[in-house]
């Protein structure tokens, strides 16, 4: 039964951190707008969008159908 709860606890870890860090990326670009008067850098959106994927890939292998992706997508 351990073995199950410490795959749960994992599961949930790393869906939580990947959350954690889209919405990071979101903050800096937001910030990053703000300071400079103007929208980030072209290769930083590229460059962002491109780790949103894969903190996206990382969290639906370990939890598929969360809302998620459908939130990633209306970042700007």
């Amino acid at each position: 039964m351990q073995d199950k709860e410490t795959n749960e606890m994992l599961a949930d870890l790393l869906w939580l951190n990947a959350v954690i860090a889209t919405e990071l990326i979101q903050i800096t670009e937001n910030t990053s707008q703000i300071l400079r008067k103007s929208a980030p850098p072209e290769s930083c959106i590229v460059e962002h969008h491109e780790l949103r994927k894969t903190a996206l890939a990382i969290a639906e292998k370990y939890r598929p159908g969360t809302m998620l992706g459908q939130h990633i997508l209306k970042h700007q």
